[in-house]
């Protein structure tokens, strides 16, 4: 597995670690899932926009 190194401001990792410990998780698991999150939404999200654009494009060329 990679690593990467993540810059955050002191208080927002402190946020981070509180919610970690309150989930019983690493920080390191919770950051994945916040990820998964993020991108299963924008995924959704172009997915959505895509949709739509195919139908602008078809009532224009109807």
């Amino acid at each position: 597995m990679a690593r990467i190194l993540v810059s955050m401001p002191d208080d927002f990792l402190k946020s981070v670690d509180k919610l970690a410990d309150n989930e019983r998780r690493t920080r390191s698991e919770l950051v994945r899932e916040a990820l998964r999150a993020y991108i299963r939404k924008t995924g959704m999200q172009n997915s959505k926009k895509a949709i739509n654009n195919a139908q602008v494009l078809e009532e224009l060329l109807d």
